[in-house]
């Protein structure tokens, strides 16, 4: 990818319809094939029409065919680095997001955030290692939408240099971003009273085969626990390539059937509740303050929103439901102290936090990172209390740009 200029106008061509428009297509059980058949026809009538590129990437990506996906990506970055997302309202404030090249989970999904909104979305793309462009696009705040991973760490670390002379402010600084890491979380936040967080080591293919063989002490990585471990790839999201390995015997085989050259280990935690399920919860700080996102019930142990049954039943939405409506004067007033410590080691305006409860009542953390997706995609008939605690969400974000952006004048 070489560098380009950031001056190209994609609003010569019809607008950027985005990811959350995408998605929710995608959600509603729309066919998205011919609307990447209307983009490739686009493109092919003229071939400068960036943003019919963007958003067939987009589509790619979202219809699992994310290697195309990201080669369409390449062509459209390579024509252009800035996109804009319109507002669906007369502008009240001009949002400018640091993005990455990759896939859908390397940057943080804000689209979701401004759906029928007056914000309006640029997005810049930066690849490391070339001149971050002067003067940046207009805006009236900057956010840092880059998640931590191995392919953004360079990135992120020229940001930390280069931020500090940008002259409006900068919401979600890169140094902060760069510890939220499974194992720099760990290190953080070991320690505190009413947080529980499994020790986190990231090791080699060559270090874990040699664990597997019997050469090396699990200890030498793990100062806590043994069988069952956890395991997964670097940079493995929604589950892929994690497995809980009981043995090792049981690790040997996973190394088989997984090439990754990196991965994280740590204990498994036990989080069943009383009554044999496992909960997982979503929760969201804006400016320290915390919102529910979404909470998960599965008989499984690895729980993810869409394998955990939830559309299938009703009870478990009826929880779902409690813990959003109740959530301010129980799960956040409980762990109040807790949430505030999380709030104030990552010092991060926007933080999204996976996580459960152990059986001694502590806030069992699994992994925090602004990247997570939040949105209102569930159909309302059968979700109708999901809008009502996103919309909280969005106002409080809003709320937060109008503050920055007006302390920034």
């Amino acid at each position: 990818m070489t560098q380009q200029s950031t001056s190209q106008n994609p609003g010569e061509f019809p607008p950027l319809l985005g990811l959350a428009f995408i998605m929710h297509k995608r959600f509603r059980g729309e066919s998205l094939a011919e609307l990447a058949d209307a983009m490739i026809r686009r493109a092919e009538v003229n071939p400068l029409d960036v943003n019919a590129l963007m958003d067939l990437s987009t589509i790619l990506q979202v219809q699992g065919a994310k290697e195309a996906g990201l080669n369409v990506l390449t062509l459209a970055l390579d024509a252009n680095r800035v996109y804009e997302l319109a507002a669906s309202k007369p502008v009240c404030i001009r949002l400018l997001a640091i993005m990455a090249p990759g896939d859908l989970m390397v940057n943080t999904p804000l689209p979701f955030l401004f759906e029928n909104s007056d914000i309006q979305l640029s997005m810049l793309y930066l690849v490391p290692g070339e001149p971050i462009p002067k003067p940046l696009p207009e805006h009236d705040v900057a956010i840092i939408a880059v998640s931590d991973t191995s392919h953004t760490h360079e990135l992120l670390e020229q940001l930390v240099a280069e931020v500090p002379s940008w002259e409006k402010p900068v919401l979600i600084q890169p140094a902060a971003l760069l510890r939220t890491s499974r194992q720099h979380a760990f290190n953080m936040l070991q320690g505190i009273p009413g947080i529980s967080m499994p020790q986190t080591a990231l090791t080699t293919r060559a270090a874990l085969e040699a664990l597997a063989a019997g050469k090396t002490p699990l200890s030498e990585w793990l100062s806590e626990g043994g069988f069952p471990l956890i395991v997964r790839p670097v940079d493995s999201h929604a589950g892929i390539g994690l497995e809980k390995i009981d043995s090792l015997m049981h690790l040997s085989q996973y190394l088989e059937t997984h090439q990754a050259s990196e991965f994280y280990i740590s204990p498994f935690v036990d989080y069943r509740s009383a009554d044999g399920y496992y909960r997982k919860f979503r929760v969201v700080l804006v400016d320290g303050m915390a919102y529910a996102g979404h909470m998960a019930v599965s008989e499984k142990w690895m729980v993810h929103y869409l394998n955990a049954g939830m559309a299938d039943s009703a009870w478990k939405r009826d929880e779902e439901e409690r813990f959003m409506q109740t959530f301010e004067s129980d799960f956040a007033r409980r762990h109040a102290q807790a949430l505030q410590r999380i709030h104030s080691s990552f010092g991060l305006e926007y933080l999204v936090m996976d996580c459960a409860e152990t059986a001694a009542g502590d806030l069992l953390l699994f992994e925090v990172d602004p990247g997570a997706v939040i949105h209102t995609m569930d159909p309302k008939d059968m979700f109708p209390y999901k809008a009502p605690a996103m919309q909280k969400i969005m106002v409080a974000f809003r709320d937060l740009l109008l503050r920055t952006g007006q302390a920034g004048r």
